[in-house]
């Protein structure tokens, strides 16, 4: 399973999650032509290496050439998301991490999701560093996200559209709320509500009995000095080759008798590209002899509440059942075989002392619809490949 490790070292914001990323290799053209299918105009991407305490990393600025448009609805957003011609999985990325700074900006200000509108985060920059992670997550075929404990400034003052805000910001703290995080003494916002958004949005929690095999590392670099820290974001790409055998997780049920049934397979769609780790329906009888579903999700803590804010958003249930489960695997690690197709991802699991080897359904399924194939034939003919083999 391949990762990112955000590292947290001075905190994260938006240009310098993007800014590690083309450190680690993603070529800024690439990107900035990726981030042009969205219906917006007059910006650019600069990138340009920098030194942090003798450490070489990059830096991105999101060059305006007029004033943007501040004041955006989280519904403007999600539209002009929806209108690009970005990958769905981009999408809905980009989304969710605009869906958990705009649930703690609701709080703050006292309104509702729908009222509220977005100030920094609504700006240009803002949007082209969310959706800019998304396609870099994707460019990079990262499965999941992993963080430092995340490092915040205290003790100082930051010029927001609201006006001046301590630091950490309102947002910040409120969009980290049960996420592990260190309060330094350093005065400057070395959070920010983008940054913050993208770990609680995205991030499976911290890295505990992981085994990782590093495969690049970039430095994004923020745009001031800071002398008590190398102002950087640290990106670690690698594959988890060890998954941990115990593992603790949430379930969140709830009884269902009164939704339309054409909306089950988005709601189940939303959940996994959220976060979740399984979503799936039951058919019961409920009170009354009424047949009903029984929709049930796992999910790590992290996410428990964007799985159910959007359980709440796209349901008629006014009520959630949540507990806590263990969840025992195999041990397993992802590995890269080579077939009659080529190079194909596949997973290894310890099984009684000896690895059994399967290919990973995605890929069997892109082999499929590059040769014109049928899937079943390709999944037999890797099977049959791996039986024959020492692996």
């Amino acid at each position: 399973m391949k990762i990112a490790y955000l590292d947290t070292v001075s905190g994260i914001a938006g240009d310098m999650t993007l800014a590690a990323f083309v450190s680690a290799g993603l070529p800024i053209d690439e990107l900035g032509f990726e981030l042009k299918k969205l219906p917006l105009s007059g910006f650019e991407l600069i990138g340009k290496h920098v030194m942090r305490n003798s450490i070489s990393a990059v830096h991105i600025e999101v060059a305006i050439s007029h004033t943007p448009h501040y004041h955006r609805h989280l519904k403007d957003i999600n539209n002009l998301i929806e209108a690009s011609h970005l990958s769905q999985r981009v999408k809905e990325v980009a989304q969710s991490i605009f869906h958990v700074i705009g649930r703690a900006e609701a709080k703050i200000h006292n309104t509702t999701l729908e009222k509220i509108h977005f100030h920094e985060v609504g700006a240009v920059d803002s949007i082209v560093d969310i959706v800019g992670t998304a396609i870099c997550l994707e460019k990079f075929g990262i499965e999941r996200i992993y963080t430092s404990p995340v490092r915040l400034g205290s003790g100082g003052t930051v010029n927001t559209q609201h006006g001046v805000m301590p630091t950490p910001t309102p947002a910040t703290l409120e969009i980290l709320r049960e996420y592990p995080t260190v309060l330094t003494s350093i005065p400057d916002e070395l959070t920010t509500p983008t940054g913050a958004g993208i770990v609680k949005a995205l991030s499976s929690g911290l890295l505990t009995d992981e085994v990782i095999r590093v495969h690049t590392i970039g430095y994004g670099a923020g745009t001031k000095e800071i002398p008590q820290t190398p102002n950087l974001l640290r990106v670690v790409i690698g594959d988890v080759e060890i998954v941990s055998e115990h593992e603790q997780l949430i379930v969140v049920e709830t009884n269902i008798d009164d939704l339309n049934p054409q909306v089950y397979p988005y709601l189940i769609e939303k959940l996994l590209g959220a976060g979740a780790h399984d979503a799936y329906l039951v058919p019961i009888i409920m009170k009354k002899g009424r047949p009903g579903i029984l929709l049930s999700v796992m999910t790590g803590k992290s996410k428990l509440d964007v799985v159910s804010e959007i359980i709440f958003r796209e349901t008629s249930t006014i009520g959630l059942r949540v507990h806590e489960m263990g969840r025992k695997k195999l041990l397993r690690k992802a590995v890269e075989i080579q077939t009659q197709f080529g190079a194909v991802r596949a997973k290894a699991i310890l099984r009684d002392g000896r690895e059994v080897i399967a290919p990973e359904f995605d890929e069997c399924k892109r082999i499929a619809n590059e040769r014109g194939l049928p899937l079943i034939e390709v999944q037999q003919a890797i099977l049959r490949e791996i039986a024959e083999r020492k692996w």
